[in-house]
């Protein structure tokens, strides 16, 4: 069974390798040397057929992914549908559904089925449900009912999985003698580790990591290696327990490589703004340069309602120093369950981050877009300059509100606007020969 890395080592263009490579300005030869190399994944099952497909790692541009999904207090399939429309209008380049609440399968198969971009999911929240329904308790789920809900997911259409093979036995010992003042806040981490504890068994996902390639080879599904034991709080980061997991998911990243399996990594969690271009580094020596997936960083603990703004922060500098794929985070990080304006405005504050490191990292084309607006703003072309912003209903909203459509200034200089000034009295002496 081929997949996008087999056939890429074997010199085969696929389809969606001509699309990437035309969307990215890439050249063919050196997008297939990326996937052929393990820097850079094609999130698509060969069950789900995608509108916008994407390309994540080195060389490319910066992706965006939305979460979306039910919870046990609001299990609405149709809210998340719409969350699903607004994450995917607002520029989100791939959608993960967490869906723990009311019909999950139905949750995730109408994601799948009304989903443009790649699809993520976290198949043991699944397992997790399913086994306190059956055993009354998630410690008691059994091995092969995480498999099987992994098969059938993946069966189902799912482009990537997050799957926590990193918590081991190990790790959770690392853990033990570390001390942490968060603990593991990953959620999936949790229920491995609480199983790992309670049974005293290894990680079944990691016991059996070859099952778990054969899957991803069959579907062609990209393992995204979750980070189980990230950082939940400052005082935390970059502590021996993630720098241990982080290890285990470099060797497994080899293996699936070696099973011709697309794998990227995910990242913290909670980092000092000192520390985030640091964690970026090991994750791309340890893992050789996986693509590197981040849920921020949150760079500061103290700002709950805003936290879309300190994850935006420490989104730049890690996709500035070489993170591929950031996670977005809404104004309702640590609050609650996002609303469709929690969706909307974490997915630009995110693009807005991935954009600015774009730029930083010499993307081809990133920086004409800012050099349209620049232009647009000297012109004083009102229209242009809405049109070219990264979220023109927002703008367009914010001048109208301001009464401003049929002026040729802004509220905050109106006659003394610097460019108008400009233009009329020094005329073209300023202008470029």
């Amino acid at each position: 069974m081929s997949t996008q890395l087999s056939d890429a080592l074997e010199g085969k263009a696929t389809p969606v390798m001509l699309e990437v490579s035309k969307k990215e300005s890439m050249r063919l030869e050196d997008l297939m040397k990326g996937i052929a190399e393990g820097k850079i994944v094609i999130p698509a099952n060969r069950n789900h057929r995608i509108k916008n497909t994407c390309g994540i790692g080195a060389g490319l541009r910066t992706k965006v992914n939305a979460n979306i999904g039910t919870s046990p207090a609001l299990p609405d399939v149709e809210k998340e549908l719409k969350k699903l429309e607004a994450a995917v209008e607002a520029g989100a380049d791939a959608v993960m559904d967490l869906s723990i609440g009311g019909d999950i399968n139905t949750a995730r198969r109408q994601i799948v089925l009304n989903c443009s971009v790649p699809v993520g999911t976290v198949p043991v929240y699944q397992a997790a449900v399913e086994a306190i329904e059956k055993h009354g308790s998630i410690i008691k789920m059994k091995p092969e009912e995480i498999f099987n809900v992994i098969e059938q997911q993946c069966r189902e259409g799912v482009d990537f999985i997050t799957v926590h093979c990193g918590v081991t036995l190990r790790v959770l010992e690392r853990l033990k003698k570390q001390g942490r003042t968060t603990d593991i806040v990953s959620r999936g981490g949790s229920f491995m580790a609480g199983w790992i504890l309670y049974n005293e068994k290894e990680n079944p996902l990691y016991e059996n990591y070859d099952r778990l390639l054969e899957i991803a080879l069959k579907y062609d599904v990209t393992l995204s290696l979750g980070d189980g034991l990230r950082p939940g709080s400052l005082e935390d980061a970059t502590d021996r327990a993630q720098l241990e997991e982080l290890i285990v998911l470099g060797e497994l990243v080899d293996r699936a490589r070696a099973a011709k399996v697309q794998s990227m990594v995910e990242g913290p969690g909670h980092i000092p703004l000192d520390q985030v271009e640091a964690n970026v580094i090991l994750q791309k020596r340890v893992c050789k340069e996986a693509p590197f997936y981040v849920l921020g960083p949150v760079v500061t603990d103290i700002a709950p309602g805003y936290d879309h703004l300190t994850a935006a922060i420490g989104g730049a500098i890690a996709a500035a120093a070489g993170a591929d794929f950031l996670c977005y985070v809404t104004p309702a990080e640590h609050l609650g369950l996002p609303t469709l304006e929690d969706v909307r405005e974490g997915v630009v504050a995110t693009r807005v981050a991935a954009h600015a490191a774009d730029i930083a990292k010499g993307i081809p084309g990133a920086l004409d877009w800012d050099r349209e607006m620049a232009r647009a703003r000297k012109a004083l072309d009102w229209e242009k300059q809405l049109n070219l912003s990264i979220d023109p209903e927002r703008a367009r909203k914010l001048r109208k509100a301001k009464n401003l459509e049929e002026t040729s200034t802004c509220s905050m200089c109106g006659g003394f606007c610097a460019m108008k000034v400009v233009a009329e009295q020094l005329g073209t002496r300023f202008k470029k020969c």
